[in-house]
């Protein structure tokens, strides 16, 4: 059976869910999802924020010095 087509293990205590027994590529597939949101989430944040451009010469002077 493929890893998509295999429903979760879910282990029982008392009675209530209490952990998921995932395949890996299901489980890896739902991290990746969550780091997708969490980056839209930083690059909405990012959008409201206004842009501040500076000149090359002092970014280079505060980040690299001696170059």
């Amino acid at each position: 059976m493929s890893a998509k087509g295999r429903n979760p293990d879910i282990i029982l205590r008392d009675g209530k869910p209490a952990a998921v027994i995932l395949d890996i590529v299901q489980y890896e597939e739902m991290l990746q999802r969550l780091e997708d949101v969490e980056d839209l989430k930083t690059l909405r944040a990012m959008r409201r924020r206004p842009l501040k451009f500076r000149k090359l010469e002092d970014f280079l002077r505060e980040n690299a010095p001696g170059v």
